[in-house]
């Protein structure tokens, strides 16, 4: 099953991308409206947008799904319930194309809830608490998107369609239309784990790595930046105001998180979500094709990331925490050597594919006329981004051999290296490939020189200082009993706020309610006394109680009745 679905996924990708190809050369767009059945005066249509975008990003989706498939023959090869694993993914895949190539709210929807519902099936793959709870808190946090999305639904019933690609202008400039973009904000929001939605996407790693792969690169989490990048005109000034505050704050407090944190997975977890504040800032400051090619270029490598961590938590017998890692460099050379090409692209190193739309990104801010707070918020992002690239490479591939008793390890899995081999050529050329197909006409940047190399500066500074905070071997002493350091490694409270913060009082107020309400006086005194009074003042009561004596006297009575009266 896993072969049919790869060889049937990279036919599509490479259909997909000389569609995409095409369409950009003539610059065309189809727009295909399929009428299932027509009531009245109203249509009951499916509608599909095939344009360069949409088409491109349904390529990269197919070819890391194929690669993603691949991989999974080899990862998932002990579970009794593969074929189901791979269906799933399978619809997970197929819930994102709908979304893709839709520019219709109602079949975005239908991708929309898909999405959210294959997730919860995913993230809960392991049946165990800690899935059961993560399965939990993704699937609650997704659906305030999805009710606002319902409710943007309902409100464009007072505009004749959904199609809301006829509207963008509209909303724009309309006081009540612009009720639809805020929705629509809230919605992208949770699905792209912004703050304060940002607490589930750490938890959903406990779906299978296969599974973060796709999630954390192409569908779940970029399906908030997609829907935003097609509704970028519909947004007005202030409310991409709110974006750029909410977006790079997420940017910085996923960063910083990254730092503290020792679980391999969750760490390019909130690296992902670093890379979607970042996509989501250079949308809210007006440029929606810079943000679609870093979506690109970030799926990529992203998904390789979590590939790699996935052969060496497979291979070191499921452990996660980084600091039984080191010297993996000599155990799983090739595993090692992708992981750190990624690394290095994610983190923006020159002329590595991140580097391309990274560095224009930055450029493209600092030409802005902004405030400090955005500058300072920006380029430390960058710095933290290269701190916890080269502490996560320090520990795990060089530094210390820290294993327990697992020293025989060794480059096992060779379906899974020739996955992940699938795609290193284009972590490693895809950012110059794509920059000259997305970008038709060059961009102009004019900065004074120390602008231009301040970026560079960061990059080093942040590896420098990553490299310095590997070495001080962070003791239990120091870490459990520090306020800031948990309230940093906690992503600021969110998680607590999220799970205990949502359900402890109201849960709380539950018992005394209960309690004191009805149980208590309100008990007492309202229907239990109501009865007790009722008893006693009716004779009719007596007739319910079932003695025979009762029934044979009115029987008796009755029979007077009947031969006295007539």
């Amino acid at each position: 099953m896993c072969y049919i679905f790869f060889l049937l996924f990279l036919i599509s990708s490479i259909t997909f991308l000389l569609i995409s190809m095409n369409l950009m050369i003539l610059d065309y767009s189809y727009f295909f409206e399929l009428i299932f059945f027509s009531l009245n005066s109203l249509n009951f249509t499916y509608v599909i947008l095939l344009d360069w975008m949409s088409t491109l990003f349904l390529s990269f989706v197919m070819f890391i799904s194929s690669m993603v498939i691949f991989y999974s023959e080899e990862y998932m090869e002990g579970d009794l319930n593969k074929n189901r694993f791979i269906l799933l993914v399978v619809m997970f895949v197929f819930s994102m194309m709908f979304l893709i190539i839709s520019p219709n709210l109602i079949s975005i929807l239908l991708g929309w809830d898909g999405l959210g519902l294959v997730s919860y099936c995913l993230v809960i793959y392991y049946q165990n608490v800690k899935s059961f709870n993560a399965g939990m808190l993704t699937a609650l946090s997704n659906r305030i998107g999805d009710v606002a999305l319902l409710m943007a639904i309902a409100w464009m019933f007072n505009y004749g369609s959904w199609n809301f690609m006829f509207y963008l202008e509209m909303m724009k400039q309309d006081f009540n239309m612009q009720l639809i973009s805020y929705f629509v904000l809230l919605a992208a929001l949770t699905k792209s784990a912004q703050i304060p939605f940002s607490s589930w996407l750490p938890a959903a790693m406990a779906a299978p790595t296969p599974v973060s792969s796709l999630v954390h690169s192409s569908t779940l989490v970029t399906a908030g930046v997609y829907l935003l990048i097609r509704f970028n005109f519909a947004f007005n000034s202030s409310l991409l105001f709110i974006l750029l505050f909410i977006s790079s704050l997420t940017m910085f407090m996923a960063g910083l998180g990254a730092n503290f944190e020792f679980d391999l997975k969750k760490i390019i977890a909130l690296s992902t979500l670093s890379q979607l504040g970042l996509m989501m800032s250079i949308l809210a400051l007006g440029s929606y094709k810079l943000a679609f090619f870093h979506l690109l270029i970030h799926a990529l490598f992203k998904a390789l990331l979590f590939m790699c961590a996935g052969n060496i938590i497979h291979n070191m017998n499921n452990c996660q925490d980084i600091r039984y890692m080191g010297s993996l460099i000599n155990q799983l050379p090739l595993t090692c050597t992708y992981l750190n090409i990624c690394n290095w692209s994610l983190c923006g190193l020159p002329f590595m594919s991140g580097f391309y739309s990274k560095d224009m990104i930055v450029e493209f801010m600092s030409m802005g006329y902004l405030n400090f707070f955005i500058y300072f918020i920006f380029y430390i992002s960058i710095g933290l981004t290269v701190s916890y690239s080269f502490r996560l490479t320090y520990y795990t591939l060089t530094g210390n051999f820290n294993f327990i008793s697992m020293n025989l390890i060794k480059e096992s899995g060779i379906l899974m290296l020739k996955g992940m081999s699938g795609l290193i050529l284009f972590v490693i050329i895809s950012g110059s490939l794509f920059s000259w197909l997305t970008f038709s006409s060059p961009i102009f940047i004019c900065l004074p020189f120390f602008m231009k190399i301040i970026t560079l500066i960061m990059v080093f500074l942040g590896g420098w200082i990553g490299y310095e905070i590997s070495k001080f071997k962070i003791s239990y002493k120091l870490m459990s009993n520090n306020f800031s350091v948990k309230f940093f490694s906690s992503m600021w409270n969110l998680p607590l706020l999220s799970t205990m913060g949502v359900n402890y009082y109201p849960l709380y107020l539950g018992v005394i309610y209960s309690k004191i309400f009805d149980l208590g006086w309100s008990e007492y005194y309202g229907p239990k006394n109501l009865a007790n009074s009722l008893k006693n003042l009716t004779f009719i009561q007596y007739f319910s109680i079932n003695h025979i004596k009762i029934y044979l006297l009115m029987l008796m009575i009755w029979l007077f009745f009947l031969v006295f009266m007539f």
